[in-house]
């Protein structure tokens, strides 16, 4: 198809496909709809934290935990992280999403609470170290003060480094969730100190394959460098927004198997 299609043509086909998908509807059958049940600033950015981290594989059974995640934080993220005690931890034990179990979950839990009680929370840490058009570096920053405390090593796997050539997929999946600003009730837009112009699109299997199939990509793998190369093409597309795509690539690989 991309063979077919001039520039013109292909945002106007992407940005219909943004119509079609960046809506509540889209809610129902993703694992935002977690983040979704809060109203409160903490309790939604670390309810979307804790799902986006755990958000690989099939989509049903990562809501299904993800929901099960509040549950053992009482459904009240925020306060758990702030105010728990050391025996509280102790029911997080039984959880386990493939290689995420309940030792990673505690030890997430004791880095948010660290993150919130010396670095003044998740959004200060991004934006800080934030750069022009991109949040790849304030990932890897999040990663090394994340870490900062006395943690195990096996969960360090569960945060991603973009500067050793990974997509982060999952944290760009986050950002995307707390920076964007839609106006459709998907992205919830409350980390108003970063623009979406910052932010880099979640490449995974389905989005990866519908932008090479579409030529906005070329590298075979789903790394940090197809990632930058996806950002600059989709950039071309809408420099203010580049991230809306996402709903376009992955709307066309999940449900239109494109």
């Amino acid at each position: 198809m991309a063979n077919f299609l001039n520039i013109t043509e292909l945002k106007d086909f992407l940005d219909s496909k943004v119509v079609q998908y960046n809506n509540s509807r889209f809610i129902e059958s993703d694992p935002i709809q977690v983040p979704h049940q809060f109203n409160k600033k903490e309790d939604i950015e670390i309810a979307a934290f804790l799902t986006a981290t755990i958000a690989w594989g099939n989509r049903k059974s990562i809501i299904k935990n993800a929901k099960y995640m509040m549950q053992l934080l009482d459904n009240s993220p925020y306060d758990f992280v702030m105010n728990h005690q050391e025996t509280d931890l102790e029911q997080l034990l039984p959880f386990v999403h493939r290689t995420f179990n309940g030792n990673d979950f505690i030890q997430f839990i004791k880095c948010l609470r660290y993150i919130y009680e010396t670095h003044l929370g998740l959004e200060n840490v991004f934006s800080k170290h934030a750069e022009t058009n991109s949040l790849q570096k304030s990932i890897h920053q999040l990663k090394k003060v994340f870490f900062e405390i006395e943690h195990l090593a096996r969960t360090q796997k569960h945060i991603s480094d973009p500067l050793k050539n990974s997509a982060a997929k999952r944290i760009n999946m986050f950002l995307r969730w707390m920076v964007r600003r839609d106006n459709a009730g998907v992205d919830f837009g409350i980390w108003t100190s970063l623009s979406p112009a910052q932010l880099s699109c979640p490449l995974d299997v389905h989005s990866g394959n519908v932008a090479r199939k579409l030529g906005l990509l070329h590298r075979k793998q789903n790394d940090g460098k197809a990632l930058l190369e996806l950002d600059s093409a989709l950039r071309k597309l809408d420099a203010q927004d580049p991230v809306k795509y996402d709903f376009a690539l992955f709307g066309l690989g999940v449900f239109e198997g494109f």
